[in-house]
């Protein structure tokens, strides 16, 4: 990871990808994902990805 952002992007690329694939219709459908521990923290709110196409930059999830 080059810094926070880079680091924060790749975690947002990794709980969206079920959805991208279309596994779950939302990140926190998705039993095995960190995704619901960042919730509680206060990170994100549960809908996030819900109902919505993420694009991320190329570089993101290519490596």
């Amino acid at each position: 990871m080059r810094n926070e952002n880079d680091y924060t992007k790749h975690v947002e690329y990794i709980h969206y990808n079920p959805v991208k694939h279309g596994l779950v219709k939302s990140p926190k459908d998705w039993p095995w994902s960190s995704f619901n521990d960042y919730v509680a923290k206060g990170v994100y709110d549960v809908n996030w990805g819900a109902g919505e196409v993420i694009n991320f930059e190329a570089e993101v999830g290519a490596e």
